[in-house]
């Protein structure tokens, strides 16, 4: 006896495949939306021994869309962009709007130097540091018995 594995979907017509490819079905056609990353914007955070790293992954944004604030003790990163394209013939007019937007926000540790935080934007990642802030030895306390 042999298996047979049914598919329960119609066979699809040419106009039909035609017409899901041009809806987004097969392709993300726009890979500059925020959904290209799904709800949020990949973040990697790192800790080495002087700093937290965290490496934001945002290409096809400049510096300059950037915001980084601290507002007590956390830390909100955002970005937005907004493109117009438009083109014109003699016949036929076309114009394109995008816009991307995305922010993210982090507790951070009572121990962050937030006074020598700093942010690098290259090929695509921005990269924030994090200092950490100098562990304060406690000095011995000699207590004499009474």
């Amino acid at each position: 006896m042999t298996l047979v594995k049914f598919n329960h979907q119609p066979v699809k017509t040419f106009s039909s495949l035609v017409d899901d490819i041009f809806n987004g079905k097969f392709i993300n056609r726009d890979f500059a939306t925020s959904d290209f990353f799904g709800s949020h914007t990949p973040v990697n955070i790192s800790e080495t021994k002087e700093a937290y790293v965290l490496d934001v992954v945002a290409p096809g944004l400049a510096k300059e869309d950037f915001k980084i604030k601290l507002d007590a003790q956390t830390l909100t990163i955002s970005a937005e962009k907004k493109v117009e394209q438009k083109e014109e013939t003699d016949k036929h007019i076309r114009r394109e709007y995008s816009f991307r937007s995305f922010s993210r926000s982090f507790n951070l540790d009572e121990n962050v130097d937030a006074e020598k935080i700093n942010a690098k934007y290259d090929n695509g990642v921005l990269k924030l540091t994090l200092p950490k802030k100098e562990a304060k030895q406690e000095a011995v306390k000699e207590i004499t018995v009474a």
